[in-house]
């Protein structure tokens, strides 16, 4: 990352950029990058968590994580620059790109059969 302060974005460029870099599940909220996951019970609601936690430490950039039996909330923040910078949005793709991630239908991976994390706002 070079050196220097992050452009934060504003709140009409926030929505701007959820569209255009496909992130419609994700809102902006109260100052927040915000998306809910719905899971289909609570082992799946942690292995989740475990997921995202693990991205975060990683990229050395953390989301903020509400959970409950069923259901996780991720909240994503430059806390370091005061809002919504491009970190969050490279986070909230690589997040999706891993949550949501199932073998293809020619690959030698069969899935689970079970609901798993829901692909759908909400």
């Amino acid at each position: 990352m070079p050196e220097g302060k992050l452009t934060v974005y504003n709140d009409e460029e926030v929505q701007a950029k959820i569209q255009s870099e496909r992130l419609d599940a994700w809102t902006l909220e109260d100052g927040w990058l915000r998306r809910k996951y719905n899971t289909d019970g609570w082992p799946t609601t942690l292995m989740l968590v475990n997921a995202i936690g693990y991205l975060c430490e990683a990229a050395w950039h953390h989301a903020d994580l509400s959970v409950t039996w069923g259901k996780l909330w991720v909240k994503l923040k430059t806390h370091s620059e005061g809002g919504i910078t491009d970190k969050d949005f490279a986070l909230a793709h690589k997040i999706e790109e891993v949550v949501l991630w199932r073998p293809q239908p020619a690959s030698p991976l069969e899935g689970t059969p079970n609901k798993f994390v829901h692909d759908k706002k909400g």
